[in-house]
């Protein structure tokens, strides 16, 4: 009986690394997370360079603002306009200011199709960059 439990303890114990590894993950996610979190409370100051350091000013020209009211009346500076001096104001502005804009400015009562048409007149002009003004709330 002596020789059964002789040959019985002298085998080598097996290590189940199951629950080792499970372990290691756990702390590794608890690392991660603290980081993480630690990592967005700190500020760096960094100075950022500014916009205009080694650009020339070169001033934009004035956009030419077109006004839609409700009545569906084209307004050039608030005056009523017809579509014929809608179109020579559109061609002397862009004349004079080639990289100018032409911002068309409708109010929010306007159906779209008007506002659609508008553009598209001012497009056949000659208004290649016609924008839409936005109303900033």
């Amino acid at each position: 009986m002596r020789s059964r439990n002789r040959h019985h303890s002298s085998s080598m114990p097996e290590v189940n690394l199951v629950p080792m590894m499970d372990v290691i993950m756990t702390i590794l996610t608890f690392f991660i997370l603290v980081s993480m979190t630690l990592t967005g409370q700190r500020a760096i100051n960094v100075t950022l360079p500014s916009a205009t350091a080694g650009v020339s000013e070169v001033k934009e020209p004035e956009p030419l603002i077109i006004g839609l009211s409700t009545q569906n009346q084209t307004l050039i500076d608030n005056k009523p306009v017809a579509e014929g001096e809608l179109g020579q104001r559109i061609q002397a502005y862009l004349a004079k200011n080639p990289t100018g804009a032409v911002i068309l400015k409708a109010d929010k009562k306007v159906p779209y199709e008007e506002v659609a048409k508008l553009l598209g007149i001012m497009r056949d002009m000659g208004g290649e960059r016609v924008s839409l003004a936005i109303d900033e709330q």
